[in-house]
């Protein structure tokens, strides 16, 4: 029996599917990566956004006329959500609320064997990603994960740390994520996302471990100590959501645990203490009710802190969300204008720091073959590009220097001495 596996969305998500097939294998199906020679098909969905469910219906639909025999179980965030549009889709047999892997198994009709449900390894890379906690318990109006995701529920310290054992044995980075991995243990006694990162430094050696997603005024002193002082341990990067540089915009959107002037703030103590820092953050744009001076407003925060990426969005309605309640957004051609200025900007302000980091060494962990080259990412999240000899899935010290194209390449301190 062979069975197809397919994601969608974030790396919450793409952990959820490497448990399920690691599941898939223990109770002896082959995962295949053809849809066209599988006998069903699992895929993984995403809500965040309208343009994330356009993209799985048309996938559906896609590997259904290339196989007409697949049978196709929907599991994730879409799935939770579904009130029959997706069960109509050609070939869907299950939909399966969350991710729970013996559930997905047994609407494949595959009986699970009760085997552990800790990931052991990623099925390919160099990285792994490692879900901490799960849910929320904000209420950000334009979001429709928290209701298919459910509360706040984090695992214990211990399993975490065993996980993390597990995984370090095959991968060189391992990223910890989650839905809203700043309010780890919220739920444990005496647990944080700070003792959390304290212990894996202490108990998983040599790896390098890295957040995801993570909000800036949830960054504790003690999580930011480990950054400081460990930066080869726990990657000097962040990636902090600001979704919005106005206030008003920011109560709209229900973020109301933290102001711009707040963020600001722990963003700045954080760039002070950290020598190298790579900073991202999630921006959306053309939220219902946002003016020119909101936007103005973002733009001021994006040139004055020290961004060297965004992800920006426009805004997505979603049927399960507070939002749609909120009025009318922009114009399109507004809200796409408001996007390619911050893009434009981000884009900038990631060549700036390239090139005051050309000449520095960075650790780096060895991703993947590209072009002739072998690409790496850097602990502030900056991809070079290495000699072919570096090897795959090997971790090293280099320093970066820029290419008569301006890209960030990066020559072993061992190669760089000779």
């Amino acid at each position: 029996r062979r069975v197809y596996l397919h994601t969608f969305g974030c790396k919450a998500n793409q952990y959820d599917s490497e448990v399920v097939r690691q599941s898939l294998q223990r109770a002896g199906v082959d995962v295949t990566t053809d849809p066209r020679a599988a006998d069903a098909a699992v895929i993984n969905t995403c809500t965040v956004t309208h343009a994330s469910e356009a993209k799985l219906r048309t996938f559906v639909r896609r590997v259904s006329r290339e196989n007409e025999h697949l049978r196709t179980v929907l599991m994730g965030c879409a799935a939770a959500l579904d009130r029959g549009a997706l069960r109509a889709l050609p070939g869907v047999v299950g939909v399966v609320s969350g991710s729970e892997p013996d559930r997905v198994l047994r609407a494949l009709g595959v009986e699970p064997t009760g085997g552990a449900a800790a990931l052991e390894r990623f099925a390919s890379g160099t990285r792994a990603w490692l879900k901490i906690q799960d849910g929320c318990d904000e209420h950000c109006t334009f979001c429709a994960t928290r209701v298919a995701r459910g509360r706040n529920r984090s695992r214990p310290v211990d399993a975490v740390v065993a996980e993390a054992e597990a995984l370090a044995a095959h991968h060189d980075e391992i990223v910890l994520t989650g839905v809203h991995i700043g309010s780890y243990g919220a739920d444990l006694d005496g647990g944080s996302l700070g003792h959390l990162a304290e212990a894996l430094v202490a108990r998983v050696p040599d790896v390098r471990f890295r957040l995801s997603s993570v909000e800036a005024t949830e960054v504790s002193e003690r999580l930011a100590a480990v950054m400081r002082d460990a930066p080869d341990r726990l990657a000097p990067h962040l990636h902090a959501p600001l979704q919005s540089g106005s206030d008003r915009v920011l109560r709209r959107m229900g973020r109301h645990w933290y102001t711009v002037g707040a963020y600001r703030r722990r963003i700045e103590r954080l760039a002070e203490a950290l020598p190298v820092f790579g900073l991202g953050a999630d921006i959306i744009v053309g939220f219902p009710g946002e003016t020119d001076e909101d936007h103005r407003q973002t733009v001021e925060v994006v040139r004055d802190l020290p961004f060297t990426y965004l992800h920006v969005f426009p805004y997505s309605p979603r049927p399960d969300a507070p939002a749609l309640k909120l009025g009318t957004p922009p114009p399109s051609p507004v809200a796409a204008a408001r996007s390619k200025e911050l893009r434009d900007l981000a884009a900038a302000r990631r060549e700036a720091y390239e090139r005051r980091r050309a000449g520095g060494v960075a650790d780096i962990v060895v991703l993947q073959e590209r072009g002739g080259f072998v690409e790496g990412v850097t602990g502030d999240y900056l991809s070079v590009l290495l000699a072919p000899q570096s090897g795959l899935g090997r971790r090293l010290r280099a320093r970066l220097e820029l290419d008569e194209t301006a890209r960030l390449r990066a020559r072993p301190l061992a190669e760089a001495a000779a």
